[in-house]
């Protein structure tokens, strides 16, 4: 009678792919995180204030101004002469919106022309804004 051999082998978990599966996981989910981020101003270098309180987080509107002393209505270029219309549709539709001013704060422009021009644009909307810089350190 022929018997035929066979070779015991031995049982092994292997590591490696349950590794690269960990990492394959891990990644997603730090891409995912950094999708999530939703920021609606240009990235400006903020003025330091020394004075300042935490919000909480209402609707909110942003509007920048550029160290070119450009507007920017929530990161889309937007002319003076429009920015009260476009603000009083958006109040219209969230009476509880904020409207956040940012400026950049270097440059060789001077940009308070623009901002005081802004500051009147709004206040004869009746709309109150925040200014929005970094703490000081």
């Amino acid at each position: 009678m022929l018997t035929i051999r066979r070779t015991v082998h031995e049982m092994r978990i292997e590591i490696m792919p349950l590794i690269d599966v960990i990492f394959l996981l891990l990644t997603f989910f730090i891409y995912a995180m950094v999708l999530m981020v939703r920021a609606e101003l240009l990235p400006v270098q903020m003025h330091h204030f020394s004075h300042g309180e935490p919000t909480t987080v209402p609707p909110a509107v942003a509007i920048t101004i550029d160290r070119n002393g450009a507007l920017f209505l929530n990161r889309e270029p937007i002319a003076m002469d429009t920015v009260r219309e476009r603000l009083e549709v958006y109040k219209a539709a969230d009476p509880d919106m904020v409207v956040y001013v940012a400026a950049e704060a270097t440059g060789v422009q001077d940009r308070l022309p623009t901002f005081l021009d802004l500051y009147d644009e709004l206040s004869q909307a009746g709309l109150d804004i925040k200014l929005v810089g970094s703490p000081e350190q």
